[in-house]
């Protein structure tokens, strides 16, 4: 139940930040990601024009064993993959404390993922993200997310 509370304040405390120049998709992980499990975050492009930034919105506990955190994206444009992408990033500090922000257990941070990006043209778009972490089931992720707002000049 108290899960389900701070997921319920964390989700609307993103979109009472939101503005209309930005989309969050988030897909919950259910604190065990399995190796080949990929989560899709599934978003609509109408202003191909104008160049984004995508930012990963992650969150985990303390059950998480590890301090970084390797994915391997995708972004697709219908069937048709734009991009695939290995990625690594840091989630604690050497003397192992949580960099990302939050009460309690659980950690959100964002990592950026691509700046400045330009999608081919507009429409439904996915960025498909699997964990590349050797590991079966994958304990501590909680959500994985992502952030697609206009670039700053």
């Amino acid at each position: 139940m108290l899960r389900l509370l701070v997921a319920f304040v964390l989700f609307f405390s993103l979109i009472s930040c939101q503005n209309d120049n930005e989309e969050v998709v988030v897909k919950d992980v259910g604190n065990s990601w399995k190796k080949n499990d990929f989560k899709s975050l599934d978003f609509n492009i109408k202003d191909s024009q104008d160049s984004k930034d995508l930012v990963f919105v992650i969150r985990n506990n303390n059950a998480y064993p590890y301090s970084n955190l390797r994915l391997i994206a995708k972004v697709e444009h219908g069937k048709k993959t734009v991009s695939t992408d290995t990625l690594n990033y840091i989630l604690a500090k050497p003397n192992g404390e949580w960099i990302g922000t939050g009460f309690g257990d659980t950690k959100e941070t964002l990592f950026q993922y691509k700046l400045n990006y330009r999608f081919p043209q507009n429409g439904n778009y996915s960025v498909k993200v699997v964990q590349a972490m050797r590991r079966n089931i994958l304990p501590g992720i909680e959500d994985i997310g992502i952030k697609i707002q206009n670039s700053k000049p």
